[in-house]
């Protein structure tokens, strides 16, 4: 027979267990909200960023970046800098210009996210030893010194992992932040600006092969995966 001491306590028991339960599906309701809000917003990225293979024309004809599994922090600067001009680029711009700062945070955190329960594109168990022109450009750049041995783990997430990104839109890249008084084409930045400017155009397709051919994380994820 229940006492009423014991009565009470189970009743305690059903009700926390009840405020437990309303917890929890009240956070899984927030977080499928997140990922269908997150979906809407990433959907003026797709059309590049979530179709394999796909190239841009502007400023030369190269594939789009692979960004699912990139780092948040990195893709929220790099769009914030799109946002205020300091990186140049006019389709680029457009986009970021019409976000705000929780939007480049959702999409940020999405893409960070996106692809992780798809394998990564084959690629070797382990990196290939540079050649000794190559290991002379890596040392000469300092490469590792920020996007890691592997290039695939940065010393901070605001730093890319280049690791398996296409060359050639590594070498579009590099050649931006080489450029200067150009209202079309540019990237402003305290570190790469000078890293990239250490080195001729030939020698820039080179670093970009050699890093491009790293096994990494980084892949493009299709289009229908991201409407799942």
């Amino acid at each position: 027979m229940k006492t009423p001491s014991m009565r009470f306590t189970s009743l305690a028991v059903i009700a926390l267990a009840a405020g437990l339960s309303t917890t929890a599906q009240a956070q899984n309701a927030a977080d499928a909200a997140d990922s269908a809000t997150a979906r809407q917003k990433v959907a003026m990225c797709i059309g590049c960023h979530g179709i394999t293979g796909y190239q841009a024309s502007f400023p030369e004809v190269h594939k789009v970046p692979k960004i699912s599994g990139q780092n948040a922090k990195y893709i929220a600067a790099a769009l914030t800098a799109y946002r205020k001009g300091e990186r140049k680029h006019p389709t680029m711009k457009g986009i970021a210009a019409s976000m705000s700062d929780q939007d480049i945070a959702d999409v940020a955190a999405f893409y960070e996210a996106s692809g992780k329960d798809i394998p990564s594109p084959a690629a070797p168990a382990a990196p290939a030893t540079p050649t000794a022109d190559i290991q002379a450009l890596l040392t000469k750049g300092n490469c590792m010194a920020c996007h890691g041995a592997d290039m695939n783990k940065p010393i901070d997430a605001s730093y890319p992992k280049i690791a398996g990104q296409h060359a050639d839109y590594l070498y579009v890249a590099l050649k931006a932040y080489q450029t200067e008084r150009n209202p079309q084409i540019g990237r402003a930045n305290a570190i790469m600006g000078p890293q990239a400017k250490l080195f001729t155009h030939t020698e820039l397709k080179q670093l970009a092969t050699y890093v491009a051919s790293l096994p990494g994380e980084l892949k493009t994820v299709p289009q229908p995966k991201l409407r799942r």
